[in-house]
């Protein structure tokens, strides 16, 4: 009886030991319904609702993991017994097309989706290094940034810009209502390293995201804390300085892990100096981005007249510092209702505004600066948004999302001429409320049904005055003699509403081919009243416009063999005109931008075609993407025809006899095309290499013109080497020349005065200036891990010091730069 007691346990232990569980990589949950089947499919089994399968039934061999919302998996049996019989499934995989993206807001294969789609995971942004968020996005294929000043960052996807490209972060628009036509500095209020991916989507993509996504849409996903059946406390620490603007960044963060909670709290902190330009000027404009006189009237400083640059590479006052928080809870709350709580935090010191701060008012005297003081006060951006997640698994809901947000956003601009002891304060605060339910059910093993409902409040509030300065040795010693200032938005105050219903349809057709079809109707409601008419005087006051647009994409994925894909996707978007739209009143280059109460929603009808080819067991992939998209009743920034009209703001007078003052309006049909060529994948064991070259055209119809915010063609390639320990590559980087012809003069948004000139005699500005000259950089990188906890990374870009500027920014690109970082985990 003793050895048959003895035996029956160990054929208990040994059964009991082939029974694993599969979790989620992200969060360490659980995963239901996970498929697993031999190389012959001749074995099959599927995790119970705990996660949890017997694999006694395999064999020696490979054993592969499937499911719908996560990449392939496989590995050999002997290897889940000896990792304590546990599996990990996650949304990375070798096999390019396999990757599972959630920027559609449920999980899909690549493979099933027709739009063009990028991806940069958490192990890339940390291989980048990059100082800002922005910094992140303009190494995406197909998108590059536009800088005002050092802390900013505006992406352009596909010749859209600013309002026209939708930013979110964890599920929660970011755009509100204040966001401009002109460049934005949004997206850096997010740290790089608390990103565990960004996902972008090209196109029209409003049957998803509603309003303003017409270039398309970029997603940041936070990082979100993992549960665990063990305690566990995980905590990583990084810092890094660069040279060229003596950048300090450190972050803290701190992980727990539970088997009923999750927590991640991660603080970063940024401090910038002023930004080194390039001296290798092969452009051949040797005083181009060179700034001969500066203010120093920053942080309580008084000085009359403008201080003499002694260090022409420096451009001053760009230098400032940001703080950001992220503290994260996940907590499932039932087998099928999972919650996590996200809060962030973001705020930065004044930021100077750096193109505005080096104008002159006499283009032949360098020393003329119109502006003793510009600069964007803190930009503060709080985000409070519970998510809550259910599994009901009914027939008419599979999964859904609810999520809740608030966000409270500040800005304000400042600003004082040289001459003038006169301060004026713009400041603006948005809080927007939203809520979003996102849900799907498979209506069949090939079909797909999303649905959901999105509802966003915008409450804006604008104020404006002015204080005098009273100064005691050249020092700001407190104001007196207010005064007043036309405010930016409408001073009574204004908001936005936006609702919307949608529903997107899947299905694998056949094996090779899937269709894809979306329907959106959304309605956004606009209000604002003006009270202080000292200024200016509407015809009406108080307003209120209403605006209903459907729109629908449809999408279709063919993959004739294993080794191609061939995409297709016809699709519209639409814009509707929001309290920056309507409602701005602003000054730039000696121009007077002023409401129009009549603006209409702007449409756009996109085309596109994609084909991708794969290699190497499909880890290796080119692609190419081409698209034709069409603007009806586009928004464009124009003089206005009002004889003999005069107003006067900050103190000066503007007319429209001298066409200084111009309001957005609709016009007739233009055009954007372009196209983007990629390849990403192994050349060897140890051995990437990554991609892009894009083009992008865009004309008007009804006037000819150039579009605003086309870029050049521009690229970058990447070839990397990464072992366990060591990581080493090699980027190049290039933009071409963007001729002045090209520029759209009339707008302003292209800052054609920004770049070389040619003639200064000239009467016309397409005789005077340059355009953008081209340009080309090289970096390399290296990291070495010293053991598990700890890792040293350095980077070495522009390593020929190249000066250059970003199509149409106000700002130098930096310089070299050598930037070294440690990161810690312990």
């Amino acid at each position: 009886m003793r050895w048959i007691l003895v035996l029956f346990l160990c054929i208990s232990s040994t059964i009991f030991a082939q029974q694993i569980t599969v979790y989620d990589g992200e969060t360490g949950k659980e995963i239901e319904a996970v498929a697993l089947y031999n190389s012959d499919k001749t074995i099959s089994a599927v995790t119970d609702e705990n996660g949890k399968v017997d694999i006694s039934d395999f064999k020696k061999g490979i054993i592969y993991f499937s499911h719908v919302s996560y990449a392939e998996f496989s590995t050999s049996k002997s290897l889940i017994l000896q990792n304590d019989n546990v599996v990990y499934l996650s949304k990375e995989s070798e096999q390019l097309d396999e990757v599972v993206v959630s920027v559609f807001k449920s999980n899909a294969k690549t493979n099933r989706i027709a739009e063009q789609i990028e991806i940069l995971n958490t192990k890339e942004i940390q291989k980048l290094s990059p100082q800002t968020s922005a910094d992140v996005l303009e190494i995406i294929p197909g998108i590059r940034v536009q800088r005002s000043q050092l802390g900013g960052g505006s992406p352009v996807l596909r010749g859209m810009e600013s309002n026209r490209v939708l930013l979110v972060v964890d599920g929660v628009r970011m755009n509100n209502a204040i966001y401009r036509k002109g460049h934005l500095q949004n997206s850096i209020t997010v740290a790089p390293n608390m990103l565990d991916r960004t996902e972008v989507v090209f196109g029209p993509s409003s049957v998803i995201y509603g309003s303003d996504a017409l270039g398309g849409a970029i997603h940041y996903y936070t990082k979100t804390p993992k549960l665990s059946k063990d305690k566990e406390v995980k905590g990583s620490f990084f810092s890094r300085f660069s040279t060229v603007n003596d950048e300090r960044t450190n972050q803290a963060s701190i992980e727990l892990r539970f088997p009923k909670w999750a927590s991640f709290t991660s603080v970063s902190h940024s401090d910038f100096g002023d930004l080194q330009m390039g001296e290798n000027r092969s452009h051949g404009f040797e005083d181009w981005g060179k700034v001969f006189y500066y203010s120093e009237n920053l942080n309580g400083n008084y000085n009359p007249n403008p201080t003499l640059n002694t260090d022409l590479g420096v451009q001053r006052n760009t230098g400032y510092n940001q703080t950001d928080i992220l503290q994260k809870f996940y907590v499932p709350l039932s087998r099928n209702t999972d919650l996590k709580v996200n809060v962030q935090y973001s705020t930065s010191s004044d930021i100077p505004r750096f193109d505005r701060m080096t104008e002159l008012t006499d283009e032949t005297d360098p020393s003329s600066l119109k502006f003793a003081e510009w600069y964007y006060g803190p930009q503060e951006r709080l985000l409070i948004s519970p998510q809550l997640t259910i599994n009901p698994k009914k027939k008419w809901l599979n999964e859904g999302t609810f999520t809740l947000a608030y966000q409270n956003v500040r800005e304000s601009r400042i600003q004082r001429r040289f001459g003038s002891l006169e301060r004026s304060y713009r400041e603006e605060e948005v809080d927007i409320y939203s809520l979003n339910g996102d849900f799907s059910v498979a209506l069949a093993k090939n079909r797909n049904l999303g649905y959901g409902f999105e509802v966003a409040y915008n409450d804006v509030n604008s104020n404006s005055f002015g204080k005098e300065l009273n100064i005691v040795n050249n020092q700001i010693t407190g104001f007196s003699n207010d005064f007043a200032v036309q405010s930016r938005y409408p001073d009574g105050g204004s908001s936005y509403l936006s609702s919307a219903l949608y529903a997107n349809y899947r299905q694998d057709i056949t094996k090779k081919s899937t269709l894809n079809f979306g329907m959106r109707l959304t309605n956004t409601q606009l209000r604002a009243k003006w009270i202080d008419n000292t200024f200016i005087t509407l015809p009406d006051s108080d307003i209120s416009l209403a605006n209903t647009a459907l729109t629908a994409t449809v999408g279709y994925v063919y993959k004739p063999a294993r080794s191609w894909q061939f995409n297709a996707v016809l699709s519209s978007g639409f814009r509707s005109p929001n309290i920056d739209d309507v409602g701005k009143i602003r000054e730039k280059s000696n121009r007077l931008t002023i409401p129009n109460v009549d603006l209409r929603p702007e449409h756009a009808y996109n085309a596109e075609i994609g084909v991708e080819k794969y290699f190497n067991k499909r880890k290796f992939r080119i692609g190419a993407n081409v698209y034709y998209m069409l603007l009806s009743n586009y928004i464009y920034r124009d003089a206005i025809n009002d004889p003999g009209l005069s107003l006067v703001y900050d103190g000066e007078t503007f007319t429209t006899a001298n066409q200084q003052i111009l309001a957005n309006v609709n016009r007739g049909n233009a055009y954007v095309t372009g196209f983007t060529v990629n390849y990403q994948g192994k050349l060897h064991k140890n051995w990437m290499t990554s991609g892009s070259i894009t083009y992008t055209q865009g004309r008007t119809f009804d006037t000819d013109e150039p579009m605003s915010s086309i870029p050049p063609l521009f690229g970058n390639f990447d070839v990397n080497y990464v072992n366990d320990n060591v990581e080493a590559g090699v980027n190049f980087r290039f933009n071409a020349t963007k001729n002045i012809e090209d520029f759209n003069i009339n707008e302003g948004i292209d800052n054609h005065e920004l770049t070389p000139i040619v003639d200064a005699t000239a009467t016309e500005d397409i005789n005077k200036f340059y355009g953008s000259p081209s340009w080309a950089t090289v970096a390399i990188h290296s990291a070495y891990k010293i053991n598990s906890n700890f890792k040293l990374q350095g980077r070495l870009s522009n390593i020929f010091d190249k000066h250059y500027r970003e199509f149409a920014s106000g700002l130098s690109a930096p310089g070299r730069n050598l930037s070294l970082s440690v990161i810690a985990n312990f």
